[in-house]
């Protein structure tokens, strides 16, 4: 492995785990402080989340592109951006990132490390939000790079997912990743292991259209190109 990509390697690890601390734990503070109000708890969470998302991406977003989502890496190798030894190395590090940061999170709220949910999340309307919810957000991310708006893409993914926490009937997990991650904390914001294939393999679906919409809607945009959410120093790269 090339120093460059041990680099964005780590930067996926951080900024993945990072994403779960503030998923975990802003679900854990949410219990806490509003207890017994469901609505009130998901708007902390949501909140929360949207905004350390985007925190996250413009820290490290111009030194692997701050992906943070195996669906979003696996979108910008199909794109031509990521060579297959790059992808497999963003798509472990980015699992092992969330595992280390949902670990962080029950142990900062004095949770033992690893307690396993018992959240079932399991019906064809939630299934149908994580279609809804992972191609919306695949086509905000690749259509404001292709559009030429690089700048405003931490601000974009970060509002869509805080939106997406209330239109979608899932809550949006959208990346399979957090999705696998949420199974260590038996908190507001897990999923049992039994409900994660489903959702998975919803999210597949909902990025494979969201590729094909992608490329029909900027057809003129070559196929070259990783996708980099933040301008690296000495040169911003469209996707």
């Amino acid at each position: 492995m090339t120093t460059v990509l041990m680099r964005k390697a780590l930067a996926e690890f951080i900024g993945t785990a990072l994403l779960l601390i503030a998923v975990i734990g802003s679900g854990i503070a949410a219990q806490n402080l509003s207890p017994g109000d469901t609505g009130l708890e998901l708007l902390e969470n949501a909140v929360a989340t949207g905004a350390a998302l985007v925190a996250i991406i413009l820290a490290l977003g111009s030194v692997s592109g701050a992906h943070l989502n195996p669906l979003v890496s696996a979108a910008d190798a199909f794109f031509g951006g990521l060579r297959p030894r790059e992808l497999v190395t963003y798509v472990v590090a980015q699992v092992a990132g969330a595992a280390v940061g949902v670990i962080f999170a029950n142990l900062m709220f004095s949770l033992p490390a690893v307690t396993v949910s018992t959240h079932v999340r399991s019906s064809p309307g939630l299934w149908l939000g994580e279609v809804i919810a992972t191609f919306g957000l695949l086509l905000v991310v690749f259509g404001v790079v292709r559009s030429g708006r690089t700048a405003a893409a931490p601000f974009a993914v970060g509002a869509y997912i805080t939106g997406a926490y209330f239109f979608t009937s899932s809550t949006s997990f959208a990346n399979p990743a957090v999705t696998l991650a949420r199974t260590l904390s038996d908190t507001f914001a897990g999923i049992a292991p039994g409900s994660v294939l489903p959702f998975v393999v919803t999210q597949l679906v909902g990025a494979s259209l969201a590729c094909a919409t992608v490329r029909f809607l900027w057809p003129g945009i070559a196929d070259s190109a990783d996708v980099v959410l933040v301008p690296h120093e000495q040169e911003a790269r469209v996707a």
